[in-house]
């Protein structure tokens, strides 16, 4: 008879994607002081084409919290640090919000960059269920790079996946883009790698 572990997949220990499909060749240190805090729809935590999970491995100042809707006490205690916090976001006419402050996105020591990791759909969804997150203030990103997300199909343009606009938002807050740059080059691989997975 089959032994107890008989049929499960093998999983990566620190990457949490099963064996075969391994993303921990990808992973690529980031010098980077802005703290990122990725807050993930629970539908994209297994999701194969997800990026977020290559992103917190690269970045060591990140923390991923896992939910769809957000209530005051849970993003409190995920932003226990007391530093300015801007949500990386499109600003809408149908639902403003503050403008950042210039001068305390120059101290990214002391920035906390909040992403949302889901499908556009989800993400507002997101967004629509928190009132705290409605109330940060709004960055958004001024020169928005050419999406190399083969993977997943883009609705409009200037969607990118979350590892790709949080890299352009770092560079755009932290002026370096040759630190982010070895990531996005791993990203490609990455791509390639689900890419190859698909049938022919």
């Amino acid at each position: 008879m089959p032994g107890p572990g008989a049929g499960k997949r093998l999983v990566c220990p620190a990457c949490q994607r099963p064996q075969s499909a391994c993303i921990c060749q990808w992973v690529t240190p980031v010098a980077h002081t802005t703290e990122v805090l990725i807050l993930q729809h629970p539908l994209e935590v297994d999701h194969a084409k997800n990026t977020a999970r290559l992103l917190h491995l690269s970045l060591a100042h990140s923390r991923v919290v896992v939910g769809e809707t957000f209530d005051a006490i849970t993003l409190q205690a995920a932003m226990r640090a007391p530093k300015y916090t801007v949500l990386l976001y499109p600003q809408s006419a149908l639902s403003p919000s503050p403008a950042p402050d210039t001068a305390r996105l120059q101290d990214t020591a002391n920035l906390r960059l909040v992403v949302l990791d889901g499908t556009w759909r989800k993400s507002r969804k997101m967004l629509h269920l928190s009132a705290l997150l409605q109330q940060l203030p709004r960055l958004s990103l001024d020169d928005v790079p050419i999406s190399n997300y083969r993977i997943r199909k883009a609705h409009q343009l200037g969607q990118l996946s979350t590892l790709e606009a949080t890299c352009a938002a770092l560079v755009q807050l932290e002026g370096t883009p040759e630190r982010v740059q070895p990531l996005l080059d791993a990203f490609d691989g990455f791509v390639a790698q689900q890419l190859a997975f698909r049938p022919q």
